[in-house]
């Protein structure tokens, strides 16, 4: 098996996907300020700003900044905690809730509809593999000092 070929024609098929809009949206999602409404929305409703910051893996100045706009939208709500007066909890407004359940949707319905493009069959394998990479992320399978940056 020529695995060179396979990862040349990996990467081409990357670059083809990366020009398609819904799949950029997708990727959006996981970032920025998307990402903090389905984070907190994910996690109760009410989380500290230091767990989103571990979980995107960004400064807590970077989240101050990203809750500082979403409080100005009015998506979220921050308001100290009454059991450790320390800690800041970060809420969803009702309205934060609806533009997540949105976004949320629409995500959804891309995927599904991905999915029924596929086929059980395919989708069925699609799911497969996309299992096995998880189990084995990318970056073990390089030495950290050959690591891609």
């Amino acid at each position: 098996m020529d695995y060179q070929a396979l990862a040349r024609e990996y990467m081409v098929i990357l670059h083809q996907m990366r020009k398609h809009k819904n799949e950029k949206r997708i990727n959006d999602s996981l970032h920025g300020e998307q990402f903090v409404l389905s984070f907190v929305s994910n996690h109760g409703g009410s989380v500290i700003p230091s767990d989103i910051s571990n979980e995107m893996g960004i400064s807590t100045a970077r989240i101050a900044a990203a809750l500082g706009s979403l409080e100005s939208k009015g998506l979220i709500t921050r308001r100290i905690d009454e059991s450790d007066r320390r800690r800041i909890l970060v809420e969803l407004t009702d309205t934060g809730r609806a533009k997540e359940a949105e976004h949320a949707a629409a995500i959804m319905g891309f995927v599904v509809r991905m999915l029924e493009n596929l086929g059980e069959e395919d989708a069925t394998e699609l799911l497969r593999i996309l299992k096995k990479i998880a189990e084995h992320p990318p970056e073990d399978c390089c030495p950290h000092d050959h690591a891609i940056k």
